[in-house]
């Protein structure tokens, strides 16, 4: 445990450094992240001032759902940039260069990478937590369990989605389908989805547990919810690595002479 602690710790810090070898281009990158999601929560300032309840959600509950699921995003991003990306690289064959390693596999893969723009929506997300959420001990604990929740959610996802590519070889397009799909699903109120679009919600793409979090966790604490998303946070991650160690059995070596950057 204290080696991959260390290993972990040495690959941020190398990512990080790599990042601000071109410091102009990381806060570019980074800062547009944060107008883009700025942009999006201006708009939705303007549709609140028109209709100021919607299903039960006000203005305050959206800029907390935005500050999770980017927050969420984000900081999975930093520290384990490569979560949407594992289809890609088993289906290139890029796998080969992290099985030499003396390093478990999928810890390797995923914290190789370090996403610039994640940064800007993790700052983006503590930022308006601190405009607009409860900056008491509960209320920070809370969001942080919030963020904690959203991230593991967004890797154990994409990981499952990722790892299709062990069984029928380019899944890039799935992955890609699955990761638009779930972001764009966690900006949103659960108010607004009834029935079976609902259930999906919470089941097959579980957008639904970032996205009711500002209600469900953090404005109306309710236990049963919040045992329920870190039950789903658990399941959705044990279930990517799982699937993703049976695909390592079948997993055949691309013959490409690769670096790690």
């Amino acid at each position: 445990m204290a080696g991959t602690v260390r290993f972990l710790l040495t690959s941020w810090k190398i990512n990080l450094a790599a990042a601000l070898e071109y410091r102009l281009s990381f806060f570019l990158l980074a800062g547009m992240m944060f107008v883009n999601n700025a942009i999006w929560l201006f708009f939705w300032h303007l549709f609140f001032d028109r209709f100021p309840v919607v299903s039960g959600w006000e203005i305050g509950d959206v800029m907390l759902l935005w500050a999770v699921s980017a927050g969420g995003f984000g900081w999975a991003s930093v520290l384990f940039g490569n979560f949407p990306r594992v289809a890609t690289i088993v289906s290139s064959g890029q796998l080969d260069m992290y099985l030499s390693q003396p390093k478990p596999v999928l810890l390797n893969v995923l914290s190789s990478r370090m996403s610039v723009t994640g940064a800007g929506d993790f700052v983006f997300g503590l930022i308006v937590f601190l405009w607009a959420g409860d900056l008491t001990l509960k209320g920070c604990l809370l969001f942080a369990c919030a963020l904690l929740v959203s991230g593991v959610l967004f890797i154990g996802v994409m990981v499952i989605a990722g790892s299709l590519a062990f069984w029928i070889g380019n899944a890039e397009g799935i992955a890609s389908q699955v990761f638009g799909s779930f972001v764009s699903l966690t900006i949103y109120p659960t108010g607004i989805f009834r029935g079976a679009a609902k259930v999906i919600l919470f089941t097959v793409v579980p957008a639904g547990f970032i996205a009711y979090m500002p209600i469900g966790l953090m404005r109306d604490f309710n236990p049963a919810f919040a045992a329920a998303a870190f039950g789903a946070a658990a399941v959705f991650s044990a279930s990517g690595v799982l699937l993703f160690r049976a695909g390592l059995a079948r997993y055949a070596s691309g013959n490409a002479m690769a670096m790690r950057n």
